[in-house]
């Protein structure tokens, strides 16, 4: 080899070690380049100049069945940073109560409107079918967020994004028991029985119940959709059963009513457990204060990010890119790390500032 050729493969490796720490490639990848194979080395830099994925004036629709429920606070911050970061817009409509014949007609005017794609909290089993359709026959896109029709249910949404219902619940239920002495008796909340959101996770409950043969017993109090009636049936509700052992929600308004009456009665400080599901900023407050054991975590923020971005890959990619069910994941908060809740973040819904 003469010493020219040296020369040139000198500044060749030369290159690809700087290339490849530019990329942050790790061993591997430096390892390849170094090995001096120039149409590795081209790819890499094809890589480097790539002007990453284009921005695009999509326009997708939200249909949510609790427009106005501050769970969806940080749901809507992740929809507007999705939205930033490819270029497109939204519209967040629906019910503000649950009212599934509005949801449906929100997803009919949005298809009317051409949209670009649609999340929908499916909270009804059958409700959606004929919209969904009607959606994918105009080629839009439909992804569920936060509910979701049952296993072989004929809707052809696409995918779903958020928690397993049903086993959150049944997990969440099996944290909980172990707080409850034998033969004692709980108070299981839900807002709207049947909805789809919350009725598979008190399913979760009863079962976790069922199996724990500890002889506990229960009751399931309809606390409604609306905050106020939450606390005054779940403050009804124990008034007249001061014996109860535990108190335990389904959604976030009613785990707030439970943790609400808590702190009021002295719930918890006198030995008994409250506990649920979503980070209401009270409910993490009573959590810090003792009055709630724990609550379930559930990922707001990416029940707007994940959505957006599937459908503007479904839309940019012409089909290509699939929208893929997407599990949000099941963490527990606790005193012991409700802390790094509670500051201000869009991330969990409680500041409209830029994310850090």
């Amino acid at each position: 080899m003469d010493e020219e050729t040296k020369k040139e493969m000198a500044i060749s490796r030369r290159g690809a070690f700087a290339l490849a720490g530019k990329l942050g490639l790790g061993a591997a990848g430096l390892a390849g380049l170094a090995g001096g194979s120039l149409a590795g080395i081209g790819a890499a830099q094809a890589a480097d100049s790539s002007a990453g994925l284009p921005k695009k004036p999509y326009k997708f629709h939200f249909v949510c069945h609790v427009t106005l429920d501050q769970f969806f606070t940080p749901t809507v911050y992740g929809i507007q940073d999705a939205c930033a970061a490819f270029g497109c817009s939204y519209q967040w409509t629906g019910s503000q109560k649950n009212v599934v014949s509005e949801m449906v007609s929100a997803m009919q005017t949005a298809i009317a409107q051409k949209s670009d794609g649609i999340a929908v909290c499916l909270v009804d089993p059958t409700a959606f079918d004929a919209a969904t359709e009607m959606a994918a026959q105009a080629g839009i896109p439909v992804v569920a967020f936060n509910a979701d029709v049952p296993v072989g249910s004929p809707n052809k949404r696409l995918s779903y994004v958020g928690q397993p219902l049903y086993q959150s619940g049944y997990n969440s239920a099996l944290k909980w028991l172990k707080l409850i002495p034998k033969g004692g008796h709980v108070m299981l909340s839900i807002g709207v029985p049947g909805s789809l959101n919350t009725q598979p996770r008190l399913d979760g409950y009863i079962q976790a119940i069922k199996d724990s043969n500890s002889g506990v017993t229960y009751d399931v109090v309809n606390t409604g959709p609306d905050p106020a009636t939450e606390i005054s049936r779940v403050e009804s509700y124990y008034l007249s059963h001061k014996n109860v052992n535990g108190m335990f929600g389904t959604g976030g308004s009613d785990t707030y009513a439970c943790g609400f009456i808590s702190n009021k009665y002295g719930l918890v400080k006198g030995g008994g457990a409250v506990a649920g599901f979503d980070l209401f900023p009270q409910t993490l407050d009573f959590i810090k204060s003792g009055d709630v054991n724990f609550t379930t975590d559930q990922q707001a923020y990416l029940q707007g990010f994940l959505p957006v971005q599937q459908m503007y890959l479904y839309k940019l990619s012409g089909g290509l890119v699939g929208p893929a069910n997407s599990d949000t994941s099941q963490a527990y908060v606790t005193k012991d790390n409700v802390d790094a809740y509670v500051g201000k973040t869009r991330f969990e819904g409680r500041s409209d500032a830029e994310p850090t």
